[in-house]
């Protein structure tokens, strides 16, 4: 049988998600530049880099003894 979803594990998945989809418009700079990239690359960068850690936490979330 499988686990029942935390609804707390799927708006923490959504969060990176949303931010990537949503987000960018909101994010569409061409300066401030940050190591000499637009800060729109920049924004999608630090959430691909951040993803991993949000998945974790949604893995210890749904894999949290009850």
């Amino acid at each position: 049988m499988e686990p029942r979803r935390r609804p707390a594990s799927i708006i923490l998945a959504l969060i990176p998600a949303l931010a990537l989809t949503i987000g960018v418009p909101f994010a569409n700079h061409l300066e401030p530049r940050i190591f000499g990239l637009p800060f729109l690359l920049d924004y999608i960068v630090l959430w691909i880099l951040l993803t991993p850690a949000f998945m974790y936490g949604v893995y210890r979330l749904e894999h949290r003894q009850q």
